[in-house]
């Protein structure tokens, strides 16, 4: 299972009058440790940001699935809480275990609709307690570096 590092940014932007505007922005990072995640995030920044920046907090964010799409619409990040329903065998008691979902998607209809695609196989019975718009504006999850001679 991932661990999930919620990174906040801070910057200067140009906006397209070409004015500077310094801003916030909350990155997702997958990562074993916290240094890891800043390390990564300023890895990751550097790719999109010429300038200077700097990581002004991290906290472990309480992620279980992430669903992301290929769309250029669906640029926003929605965090579903779903509640996955058990039946209590010694008192037939329902029993409710609640879990965060990430989904992209463009809006909080068809991102609700895209956890109930990703959800097909799930052979539990779940259901979604609340849909939230985040204020993530990307996810890096970790990938594997591919092998080479050296590294074999």
């Amino acid at each position: 299972m991932a661990t999930w590092f919620l990174a906040k940014i801070r910057y200067e932007k140009t906006n397209e009058k070409g004015l500077t505007k310094k801003v916030t922005e909350y990155i997702l990072v997958d990562a074993l440790s916290f240094t890891e995640a800043e390390a990564r995030t300023i890895e990751n920044m550097k790719a999109y940001n010429t300038g200077e920046f700097t990581v002004t907090a991290l906290k472990i964010e309480n992620i279980s699935e992430l669903f992301t799409s290929d769309k250029e619409c669906d640029d926003k990040f929605y965090k579903i809480k779903v509640a996955y329903i058990t039946l209590d065998e010694k008192t037939a008691k329902e029993r409710r275990t609640y879990s965060y979902m990430l989904v992209q998607s463009s809006d909080t209809a068809n991102a609700e609709k895209r956890l109930h695609e990703g959800m097909k196989g799930t052979m539990a019975d779940y259901q979604v307690v609340a849909v939230q718009e985040t204020s993530i504006v990307d996810v890096h999850p970790y990938e594997l570096e591919p092998e080479t001679e050296e590294t074999r």
